[in-house]
């Protein structure tokens, strides 16, 4: 029975046995409505029918005005015909209401000479009877049966008690993913050190022959996006081995050892498989670690986790199966999971450089139309951090554009702005009040010129007073490789491109006319600021560090951490970044006012364009102040 015939019988069932139900109860009175119809028929159209009294009956009986008598239910009721000496002796239908069926009121009545006839009581065939004693039980019967069969088959069901220690994992005797080591790009050192896992399912003998054991674990840690996902598949379908794969949030459940009992039966039937692959994506959500948490932490997780580090190396082996677990959280992960024996290798798989981008590029724009002057590693170079999924959806971003704007192949114009829309958000309405335009455009335009004159700053690529998301208007900066690290010049330098916005509403407009417009950049100041003395060891307290990594607080390992530093440190800390941020605004205020005539051009310019490119940016400043680094100036995108 299909799940759509399923349903209807739901529906009808509970219907059927309603209506059986009130047959049930409401028979006697559709009898008596049978025998009312019937008695009803006996009548005349013509003649009222009264009542009369039993006694009174009688004597009319006895006074010969009774014509004839019909009897009906066993002698109960009578309809009877009688000449009725007040309305001038018509005859008259009289219902009467008899105490049973009397012989002496039969034997008065042949007596007198009196018309009857006894109506049978009609009753149900004796089948008929049976089925309907019958078919009440049956109905509720088969429709408990039924739910019953609707319960098994649902998740957490009745009839799955005994299915709740068996494995969710999928499993695949021959995964065929579709995806390959060739479809992966960007994470070479990654690739490579999984193709030797490979290697070891496909030729173990090559790694045994001297002496080497096969790993029990592999952890890919790395941000969101960077396709720990997807080098998983991809080691699935070039493995060609039995592979198992599921979530790590699919072990817990609310009842306790229903995880452990998921573990046990997962490996159980991976070992009836091996040589095979068992693929756990998120496995934070099982191996966070153990007592962190408020009143010892959450009994069912820690079983589970603690039947999994047995299997992975206790006291039986499972030799010939290959864990891969993913996650961007392994400062969470207990540190009984990560030893050597269970994970023994962790491969980080971290956002590509330059080189990796251009080959995500390549494998992604393999199914799109491009323009020929579009050069993919000029998009490479236009974004710096982007993770492979953040590539993937640009191009397909890119993609929609072209086909909303009706184009036949993808084009410099709707890469830049797919690239806009996914950093800044969607484009809004261009501003018509002019006195905030100006202001807009004063403010951005700060940012570019402290961003373009200052030697350690990453080169402009694009000012624009069009709304994105929450912005009224934008700079971009692109740096012109990909930085590991950061010096001290170059922080300061970010500070003071940070604080060119409002250091132009300063200058221009005046100390009581800045706006809100600067916060967010103000908030980005504070933080390196802060991060430069703390962190880094870049100011007058020296090369110390003075504070922890911000990281999120974990139950039971931070949350009753004591700070190391005095109030005494803390003042000086406060004291020594608020020094930093008043010198650099100094310093920006100070080029803002040099190049005055330079930037009310550039405004100028902008608010009649819109937008301004970094050539045309440095081409129109050039022409009032030497500019540093000239030819680090990156175009929007560059053709090939």
């Amino acid at each position: 029975m299909n799940q759509r015939w399923r349903s209807i019988a739901l529906w009808v069932l509970p219907i059927g046995m309603l209506l059986l139900l009130s047959w049930q109860i409401f028979g006697a009175a559709d009898l008596s409505k049978d025998l009312k119809s019937n008695q009803a028929s006996a009548v005349s159209r013509n003649a009222a029918v009264t009542r009369m009294s039993y006694g009174r009956f009688l004597d009319y009986i006895n006074a010969g005005r009774v014509t004839s008598v019909d009897i009906y239910e066993g002698g109960q009721k009578a309809i009877v015909e009688a000449i009725d000496p007040d309305l001038d002796n018509r005859v008259q239908k009289i219902r009467v209401d008899l105490p049973g069926l009397a012989p002496d009121l039969i034997n008065k009545l042949k007596e007198e000479g009196i018309s009857f006839d006894i109506h049978p009581i009609k009753s149900t065939p004796p089948g008929l009877g049976i089925l309907g004693n019958l078919l009440f039980p049956l109905i509720l019967i088969g429709g408990l049966i039924l739910l019953a069969r609707r319960s098994n088959s649902m998740p957490g069901g009745p009839g799955q008690a005994m299915q709740f220690g068996k494995t969710k994992a999928r499993f695949a005797m021959e995964a065929d993913t579709g995806v390959k080591f060739d479809d992966v790009a960007g994470v070479a050192e990654a690739k490579q050190d999984l193709e030797e896992v490979v290697t070891f399912l496909k030729q173990p003998e090559k790694f045994t022959s001297v002496g080497a054991q096969i790993p029990k674990g592999v952890l890919l840690v790395g941000p969101p996006g960077t396709g720990k996902t997807l080098l998983a598949k991809a080691i699935a379908g070039e493995a060609g081995v039995p592979f198992f794969s599921l979530s790590g949030s699919e072990f817990v459940e609310m009842f306790v050892g229903v995880g452990a009992s998921r573990v046990r039966d997962l490996f159980k039937r991976a070992k009836e498989n091996n040589p095979c692959l068992i693929f756990i994506d998120e496995i934070d959500a099982v191996g966070r670690q153990r007592g962190a948490g408020i009143g010892g932490g959450n009994d069912e997780r820690e079983q589970t986790l603690n039947q999994l580090l047995t299997e992975m190396d206790g006291f039986e082996g499972n030799n010939g199966i290959i864990i891969i677990a993913a996650t961007n959280r392994p400062d969470v992960l207990d540190s009984a999971l990560m030893r050597p024996g269970r994970f023994d290798r962790q491969v980080m798989v971290d956002a590509p450089d330059i080189k990796g981008r251009l080959s995500i590029l390549e494998v992604h724009s393999r199914n799109k139309k491009l323009s020929e002057n579009l050069s993919l590693e000029s998009i490479a170079r236009r974004t710096p951090g982007f993770t492979g999924a953040d590539l993937a959806n640009l191009l397909n971003e890119a993609a929609i554009l072209t086909a909303r704007r009706r184009k036949d192949s993808i084009s410099i114009n709707e890469v830049d702005d797919a690239v806009d829309r996914i950093v800044a958000g969607m484009e809004g309405q261009p501003l018509t009040d002019g006195r905030s335009k100006r202001l807009i455009a004063y403010h951005e335009v700060g940012h570019a010129l402290i961003g373009t004159l200052l030697k350690a700053h990453d080169p402009v690529q694009k000012v624009t007073v069009i709304p994105r998301g929450q912005a009224k208007g934008l700079t971009w900066f692109s740096p012109d490789d990909d930085q590991m690290l950061i010096s001290r010049a170059q922080l300061k330098a970010r500070i003071m491109g940070a604080l060119g916005g409002r250091a132009a509403e300063d200058v221009v407009f005046g100390r009581e006319e800045v706006t809100t417009g600067a916060g967010g950049d103000i908030q980005q100041v504070a933080s390196m600021a802060r991060q430069m003395v703390t962190k880094y060891g870049m100011s007058d307290l020296g090369p110390v560090s003075l504070e922890g990594d911000s990281q999120e607080v974990f139950l039971g390992r931070d949350l009753m951490t004591r700070s190391d530093i005095s109030d005494a440190i803390s003042r000086q800390i406060d004291e020594q970044v608020r020094d930093m941020v008043k010198h650099c605004y100094k310093e920006t205020v100070s080029i803002v006012e040099n190049n005055r005539n330079a930037m009310d051009k550039l405004v100028d310019i902008l608010i009649e364009k819109e937008t301004i490119d970094g050539e045309e940016f440095c081409k129109v400043l050039s022409e009032y102040t030497s500019i540093p680094n000239k030819d680090r100036v990156i175009p929007i995108l560059s053709s090939k």
